[in-house]
């Protein structure tokens, strides 16, 4: 591939933090802009210099400008429109979550594979030079015994369901809740480290009458050790994850999402690692989502889709033992 030529679907912060850093990078370029309304695709094509917008999401998919579809809609949305770019012929950024079901990221998977196209999910924390640092030391921990993650982030959002509304985040019609979307960055980094767990439990914290998690601590169960892992969208709280070995510890400064920095500690030493002189953690995703493309590392990019699809597993199945329900379960 020449170059990465972007149509976005969605309009939310996410797709301006992805955006802002394409304006960054060789190789890839915004080249066209589907929203449902006129109004919202203009004006984030505005934004970024786009005057290519579609309110019609088959006619962009027909667009011959356009070779790769970044899919950051409502999450139930995700498996429909992610689907839809593939057999248009489209390589995909699926934001995460990828999907709500097993099943369904199976046949996406599969999908691509049929049709010779990449498809990744763009979560930053696999994407991040931290990722590569903590799995190069991991083994100096030892046999891991425990492994404890905490991402709290108070959501603007939650004051509107506190007054009764119901924005799609919190929305369970539109697979919304926290372990789909702040509790999912210590799934992920637990599944793409360490596979699939034995046994997992959800406990929730379930707002009333809406049937949604604002937070809740989610326990996984491997042979040698158990992973605790807490989310929170109606708390503020300190960001951590640590994963202790009998041999030591590594504890990541700033939690699973941003890989701020790599602490290893032994009996021996102590020391801290890190390679993201960049704060922004989406601009090393672009980067190397570009370099993934622009290279054809299809051997790299297929390798992901293990921890994709385990995640979505591990994530349905969480959610079934907390009796949490989105629609087509």
């Amino acid at each position: 591939m020449k170059e990465v030529r972007l149509g976005t679907i969605g309009t939310g912060f996410i797709v301006h933090y992805i955006l802002d850093n394409v304006k960054k990078t060789n190789g890839v370029k915004l080249t066209a802009v589907y929203s449902r309304t006129v109004e919202k695709a203009k004006e984030l094509g505005d934004a970024y210099g786009c005057t290519n917008v579609y309110t019609d999401l088959d006619k962009m998919l027909e667009d011959e400008t356009v070779n790769t579809v970044y899919v950051a809609s409502p999450n139930l949305l995700h498996y429909e429109q992610t689907k839809k770019a593939l057999l248009a012929g489209k390589h995909v950024w699926c934001e995460k979550p990828f999907t709500t079901s097993v099943e369904k990221a199976e046949e996406l998977i599969a999908l691509a594979e049929e049709k010779g196209l990449y498809l990744v999910e763009t979560a930053p924390t696999t994407f991040l030079p931290n990722y590569k640092i903590l799995k190069t030391f991991l083994p100096q921990v030892g046999r891991v015994r425990l492994v404890m993650g905490s991402y709290s982030q108070y959501s603007s959002r939650y004051d509107f369901l506190k007054k009764g509304e119901l924005p799609n985040i919190f929305n369970p019609e539109m697979a919304g809740g926290c372990l789909m979307d702040i509790n999912f960055y210590n799934v992920l980094l637990t599944v793409s480290l360490f596979g699939l767990p034995q046994d997992v439990q959800y406990t929730a914290n379930i707002f009333p009458g809406v049937g949604c998690d604002t937070s809740g601590t989610a326990v996984l169960k491997y042979p040698d050790f158990i992973a605790m892992l807490s989310g929170a969208k109606d708390t503020w709280g300190n960001n951590f994850f640590q994963i202790q070995g009998e041999d030591g510890f590594i504890d990541i400064h700033g939690g699973s999402n941003g890989l701020n920095e790599i602490e290893i500690v032994t009996r021996e030493e102590g020391k801290v690692r890190s390679n993201q002189p960049e704060t922004d953690r989406w601009f090393y995703e672009v980067q190397e989502l570009t370099r993934l493309f622009l290279n054809d590392c299809k051997e790299e990019i297929d390798a992901r889709h293990e921890y994709i699809r385990n995640t979505v597993e591990v994530i349905s199945r969480l959610r079934e033992s907390a009796g949490i329900r989105f629609p087509g379960d």
